[in-house]
C-alpha cells in the first residue's frame, strides 16, 4: 500500500511539472522576435522566397535579422550544432 502512495505522489509531481512547463512554453511563444503590428505577426517585407519558406517550414529567422546580440555574432550562425 505504501508503494502505491509513493507511486501516485511521483506521478502527480511529474504531472505538475509537465503542466508548469507547458504553460511556461506557451507564454514564451511569439515573443522572441519583435513584430511591427504588436499582434505576434512578423513583418516579412524584404524577405526572399527562400527565407519565407524556411520560416514557414522550420521557424528559422534569417541570419541577417537575428544578429542583435553579441552571442549571435560569435556563434558563427550555426543552429543546432550539426
Amino acid at each position: 500500500m505504501e508503494r502505491r502512495i509513493v507511486l501516485w505522489m511521483t506521478i502527480g509531481a511529474l504531472f505538475l511539472f509537465a503542466l508548469y512547463f507547458v504553460f511556461q512554453a506557451g507564454t514564451i511563444t511569439g515573443k522572441s522576435v519583435a513584430s511591427t503590428d504588436g499582434q505576434g505577426v512578423i513583418d516579412k517585407t524584404g524577405w526572399t522566397e527562400n527565407e519565407i519558406m524556411n520560416y514557414e517550414m522550420h521557424g528559422t529567422i534569417p541570419a541577417r535579422l537575428g544578429k542583435t546580440s553579441a552571442s549571435a555574432s560569435t556563434s558563427g550562425g550555426m543552429v543546432g550544432g550539426c
